[in-house]
């Protein structure tokens, strides 16, 4: 064999090489690209979710603040119409038809608050919320009834509301204390 054709043998072995090689490598780079492009996908939609997870907690806590505050509103509300039609009565005014309407009125804007509520959770919250509206109407119950009773039975009467009225401030009390802690701890669940 000659020098010449030792040398184009040798070349081609090594060019064959170099291909062969390069085929490798670029097999490797290939692979090693696609789990590189696999990974930062994974990790932008990890994230993606977690952003996602957060923003939607922080509209859900902005919901339940809305939710707890227009409850919070409807009560005061009630709670000053009954404490003026409270006082109306007692100085020998009665509850008269536009007073009853008032406190219906006020009664059901804060039922539908309660309802409001339901959406944005937790349950325990709303359990809290449904009883202060049972305590409220248990409050406007006994008013409604001390208007319809004699003067001789008025002092139990007064009394039965008396405790109606702090009832419903206990029942607001225990709300506002949870509600605050809701709002507050980001581990509440989302209903």
């Amino acid at each position: 064999m000659s020098d010449a054709t030792g040398t184009v043998i040798a070349g081609v072995i090594a060019f064959a090489s170099a291909v062969i090689g390069a085929v490798i490598a670029g097999r490797y780079a290939q692979s090693g690209a696609e789990a590189g492009g696999r990974k930062a996908v994974e990790a932008a939609l990890a994230q993606v979710h977690g952003q996602a997870a957060a923003e939607h907690w922080q509209w859900v806590r902005s919901q339940r603040h809305q939710a707890f505050a227009a409850l919070f509103a409807a009560y005061v509300a009630l709670d000053d119409a009954l404490a003026a039609t409270a006082a109306e009565a007692r100085h020998g005014g009665g509850v008269d038809g536009a007073a009853r309407r008032d406190l219906g009125e006020r009664m059901l804007e804060m039922q539908a608050k309660t309802s409001q509520l339901a959406l944005w959770g937790p349950s325990e919250a709303y359990e809290l919320a449904y009883a202060l509206t049972g305590k409220s109407m248990e409050a406007v119950g006994s008013l409604l009834q001390v208007d319809g009773v004699r003067s001789g039975d008025s002092t139990a009467a007064w009394g039965r509301f008396s405790g109606a009225r702090e009832e419903m401030g206990r029942a607001h009390a225990t709300f506002l204390q949870r509600a605050g802690e809701i709002v507050r701890d980001p581990r509440q669940p989302i209903s």
